[in-house]
C-alpha cells in the first residue's frame, strides 16, 4: 500500500510539474493567486485543478505565503484544510522546508480525528515543489484502516500461536507423564482422559480457524439456497444437547415456525451452534436457553437467550473480536476457543445480515441474528407444503 501510494504520488508530482512548466512558458503573465484563497482553481495553471479533482487522496496546493490555492474535498473532510489555511502544523513545516530547498519529502503524520469516534488519523505524506514561484503540492493518503488491519493481523497471528501452543504443550507433557507412569494403570487412565480433552480442544480450535478463514473475507455465499429456520435450529440444538444436559440446562425452541432465509444451511447451523454453546457455557445449572425465530419485515430474526452471568457493558463492543473472552478462565475450562462469536459475526455478514446483543450482568444475554428473508418478505410456510413448491 505504501509503495503504491509513493508510486502514485510520484506520478502526480511529475505530471503537475510538467503542467506548471508548460503553462509558465505558454502564459508567463498569469494572474497570481487570489487574496481570498477561494477554491475556484482559477489561480492555478490550466489542467492542474482537473488532475487534483480526480485524486483519491487528500491534495493541497499552497502558494508562496502558505495560503491554500486548491484543496480536494478529502483534505477538507479530514480537517487538514479550513478556509485558506493548512491546519496540520507538521504538514506546514514540511511544506516550508520543501519551499526552501526544493527537495521532495515523504513522511507519516498523525492528525487529531475528524470523524466521529476516531481518535487520530494516520497519513502517508508526500510534499513536492511546483514551479518556481514558491508553490507547493501536498499529498496525504489516509492509511488508518491499513494500520488497523495490520495490527489485527499481527494480533491474530500472536493469538493463534498462543492458543495452539497451550494444548500442544499440554499433550507433550501428558505423553511424557504417561510414559513415566506406565506401571500405574489408574494414572495412565487419568492422564489419557486429559489427553483426549486437550486433543478435542485442539481439534475445535483448528476447525474454528478453518471455518473463520473460509468466511471472514465477506465474500458472497457460493451456492445459496432456501434454508428452513426450523431445521437449522433443530440441528444446532441437537449438537449442543450433550453439553447442556451435563449442566441440567434445558434447550427450548420457539417463535414462528416455517420461516425461511436465502443462504447456506451449514453456515447458519454453525452460527447458531456457537451461540447456543456460549449460552450454555456462561449459564448456571438448572436454567434454560431459548432459541426463537420471528418475522421482521424483509428479514428473519433468530434469537438465543440465556439466564447466565451477562456481559459487562464496557465489553459489549469487543465480544465479536477473535479470541476476545470476557472470562478467559471459564472459556478455557469449558474448551472454548474464543472464535465462536467472530464466526457468528462473519456468518451474518456473508448472508448480508447482522448480529446484535443485549445483555445485563446477572440477568443473562440475548444474541439476535437478523438475516434477509427468502423472497424478500418473511412469510411462514406451513410444514405440509413442500419447500420447492412454496412461493
Amino acid at each position: 500500500m505504501a509503495m503504491s501510494f509513493a508510486a502514485l504520488a510520484g506520478f502526480v508530482v511529475g505530471a503537475l510539474a510538467i503542467l506548471f512548466y508548460r503553462n509558465q512558458i505558454e502564459a508567463p503573465s498569469r494572474v497570481p493567486a487570489a487574496a481570498d484563497g477561494v477554491e475556484t482553481g482559477a489561480t492555478l495553471p490550466q489542467g492542474v485543478a482537473s488532475v487534483l479533482a480526480v485524486l483519491p487522496s487528500s491534495a493541497v496546493v499552497l502558494d508562496a505565503h502558505d495560503k491554500v490555492l486548491r484543496a480536494s474535498s478529502a483534505a477538507r473532510a479530514f480537517g487538514l484544510v479550513k478556509g485558506d489555511r493548512l491546519m496540520a502544523a507538521e504538514l506546514l513545516a514540511l511544506a516550508r522546508q520543501v519551499r526552501r530547498d526544493g527537495e521532495i519529502r515523504e513522511s507519516e503524520i498523525d492528525v487529531a480525528g475528524h470523524k466521529f469516534g476516531q481518535e487520530t488519523t494516520n497519513f502517508a505524506v508526500r510534499v513536492a515543489p511546483l514551479g518556481s514561484h514558491g508553490q507547493v503540492l501536498v499529498l496525504a493518503e489516509d492509511q488508518t484502516e491499513r494500520r488497523r488491519v495490520e495490527a489485527v493481523r499481527r494480533d491474530f497471528v500472536a493469538n493463534v500461536s498462543h492458543e495452539l501452543k497451550t494444548p500442544v504443550g499440554a499433550l507433550s507433557l501428558l505423553a511424557e507423564t504417561i510414559q513415566d507412569a506406565a506401571d500405574d494403570p489408574e494414572a495412565v487412565t487419568r492422564f489419557a482422559n486429559r489427553m483426549q480433552h486437550e486433543a478435542a480442544r485442539l481439534n475445535y480450535l483448528v476447525q474454528d480457524l478453518i471455518t473463520l478463514s473460509r468466511i471472514q473475507g465477506a465474500e458472497p455465499i457460493p451456492t445459496p439456497g432456501q434454508v428452513l429456520i426450523d431445521e437449522a435450529v433443530h440441528d444446532a440444538i441437537d449438537h449442543c444437547n450433550t453439553k447442556a444436559a451435563a449442566k441440567d440446562i434445558t434447550l427450548v425452541s420457539g417463535g414462528t415456525e416455517g420461516l425461511r432465509i436465502w443462504g447456506d444451511d451449514e453456515l447458519l447451523v454453525t452460527a447458531l451452534r456457537n451461540l447456543i454453546d456460549n449460552a450454555v457455557a456462561y449459564s448456571p445449572e438448572h436454567t434454560r436457553v431459548v432459541v426463537s425465530a420471528r418475522p421482521a419485515g424483509d428479514s428473519v430474526e433468530i434469537s438465543v437467550s440465556d439466564q447466565g452471568i451477562g456481559i459487562p457493558e464496557e465489553w459489549l463492543e469487543r465480544i465479536f473480536e477473535r479470541f476476545f473472552r470476557v472470562d478467559a478462565a471459564r472459556s478455557r475450562a469449558t474448551g472454548g476457543t474464543g472464535l465462536g462469536l467472530a464466526i457468528v459475526k462473519h456468518v451474518a455478514a456473508a448472508h448480508a445480515g447482522e448480529v446484535s446483543v443485549w445483555s445485563k450482568e446477572g440477568s443473562g444475554s440475548t444474541f439476535t441474528l437478523r438475516l434477509p428473508a427468502f423472497g424478500g418478505t418473511a412469510v411462514a410456510v406451513p410444514p405440509s407444503i413442500p419447500l420447492e413448491a412454496a412461493p
